[in-house]
């Protein structure tokens, strides 16, 4: 009987996480349809920005803004974008990894690499392994242009003062509920900028500005980094949830099979008692008789 007892409760637990695995899986669902829209609509933008942005880059000189400054790099950045939360498969460890290859990379050219880490994930993992600035968590509850303008505040100044020489955003691209791809992007310099090739003939125009080049590129540039700090905040927290759906669904369906599972180990040991009391009955009665 106490095996039975130990498979029952055993079924019980994993009947209580099923509901608890459920919740998250509609949670999620429900938070993954509004953040996937969010993305959608705006990933049209930011990518049709960094191409005009990345153009008109082309046609200036390096001079023209502190943000287009080229620099024989000593010092970098890295602002790497995690979720503030687990229990979403392997959406932040795949992130992680590949950040700790970038600056391993990095550091073998002998360069000083500092860490930005967003979100709680990426920030405790490297708070013992790198050097960290202006880490930044709990932040994907509820967020929207101003905390991209925050966090531009932070990397802006300090470029321009020559206080670091690159800054690379490293973020999970969402490619659907089930692949997310780590994506490197240099956001200074443009990744336009220091490029020799040349402009395809079709492309070789020439642009009268109003107001003059130099005030668009004042204006432009800072919303540059805006518009691609605010993508990467809306492509992690799609992917986040999508990550916690999907994985939220296969812990279901794994509650499931054990249930299944244990229920038939039950049924079986449970048979094996009843069976060996009807022998013990059968046996006395025999006895009994020939008695």
């Amino acid at each position: 009987m106490a095996a039975l007892k130990d498979i029952k409760r055993k079924i019980t637990a994993v009947q209580k996480t099923r509901q608890i695995t459920r919740a998250m899986n509609m949670v999620a669902a429900s938070k993954f349809k509004a953040a996937q829209t969010r993305m959608e609509n705006f990933r049209p933008y930011a990518v049709k920005f960094m191409e005009v942005l990345n153009s008109l880059a082309l046609r200036v000189d390096a001079e023209a803004h502190p943000l287009l400054a080229v620099r024989e790099p000593k010092r970098i950045r890295i602002l790497c974008m995690t979720s503030d939360r687990g229990l979403c498969g392997g959406f932040n460890n795949n992130l992680i990894k590949a950040t700790e290859r970038f600056i391993r990379e990095k550091q073998g050219q002998g360069l000083e690499v500092s860490l930005i880490p967003i979100g709680r994930k990426g920030r405790d993992f490297f708070r013992k392994k790198a050097t960290l600035i202006n880490a930044r968590a709990d932040i994907f509850g509820k967020f929207d242009m101003n905390l991209a303008v925050q966090i531009s505040g932070d990397l802006i100044p300090p470029f321009v003062a020559e206080e670091y020489d690159e800054l690379y955003l490293l973020y999970n691209e969402f490619i659907n509920v089930a692949v997310h791809r780590p994506t490197v992007v240099r956001l200074f310099p443009l990744p336009s900028i220091g490029r020799k090739e040349e402009l395809d003939p079709g492309k070789r125009l020439d642009y009268i500005y109003e107001p003059s080049a130099d005030a668009l590129l004042a204006k432009l540039l800072p919303m540059y980094v805006h518009i691609l700090i605010f993508r990467a905040l809306v492509e992690t927290s799609a992917g986040e949830n999508g990550a916690r759906m999907a994985a939220m669904d296969n812990a279901t369906r794994n509650c499931e099979d054990m249930i299944q599972s244990l229920t038939l180990k039950y049924n079986k040991v449970r048979q094996s008692a009843i069976t060996a009391e009807l022998m013990d009955i059968v046996g006395g009665t025999e006895a009994l008789a020939k008695g």
